[in-house]
């Protein structure tokens, strides 16, 4: 037998994952460095960026038999991010994003774009790990630290919540297991792998982004530098 994907995954995108956590932005935000508004802002690209991956994900691929395996409405994040950012940035949100007061990174665009028009089912599996996955390991980290940090309370961190999963290592383990059951050959793996390093790469655009967007936002809420 060969080396099971889920490990496949892991290893491949080890070098990816580590530069994107790495960055600035996120160094900053997670050591407590940076300012509340740049936690509202890292929530208004995620929700851009799920806002495709899931109309995608159920729209073309809910069946699909490289992705049913995983497919599951309790990882979906729209309507939390929704919640969240109504507590986080007021019940206008959705008129404050359309008119661009609060802003969406180039790179959140460009994520969000690739989702929506060169999607493939390989692609699509990718990100389904990445991101889901991702919100399930470190993403739970990152909720605890925004709390300490900046004061931000149960009611804007609902993404980081999957109540309809009370516990979380049992599925995470079930996870991999299914993606290790996939049938597929070296070619579909390759091109799985692929846009799995492309994910992370993604995410590391958008952290670049908000790092140069929200530096003067992180000196005017009174940041240490």
């Amino acid at each position: 037998m060969g080396t099971p994907l889920s490990v496949q995954l892991r290893t491949t995108t080890s070098s990816a994952h580590d530069a994107a956590e790495g960055s600035a932005f996120i160094e900053e935000l997670m050591g407590g460095r940076a300012c509340r508004p740049a936690f509202v802002a890292l929530a208004t690209q995620q929700l851009v960026i799920y806002r495709a991956l899931e109309d995608v994900l159920w729209s073309h691929y809910g069946d699909h038999p490289l992705l049913a395996p995983v497919m599951d409405h309790r990882l979906d994040r729209v309507a939390a991010l929704e919640e969240d950012l109504g507590h986080l940035a007021g019940e206008d949100f959705a008129v404050r994003l359309a008119t661009g007061e609060l802003s969406v990174v180039p790179a959140a665009m460009a994520y969000a774009n690739r989702l929506r028009t060169d999607h493939t089912p390989e692609v699509m599996l990718a990100n389904h790990y990445v991101r889901y996955l991702g919100d399930l390991s470190g993403g739970q980290a990152i909720a605890r630290l925004v709390e300490r940090h900046y004061e931000v309370d149960a009611d804007g961190l609902g993404f980081y919540r999957f109540a309809g999963i009370p516990k979380l290592k049992p599925y995470k383990d079930r996870y991999r297991a299914a993606l290790d059951s996939l049938e597929i050959d070296a070619g579909t793996r390759s091109r799985i792998l692929a846009a799995a390093v492309e994910s992370f790469e993604l995410n590391g655009r958008v952290f670049a982004d908000l790092a140069a967007a929200r530096e003067p936002v992180h000196a005017a809420a009174g940041a240490p530098t």
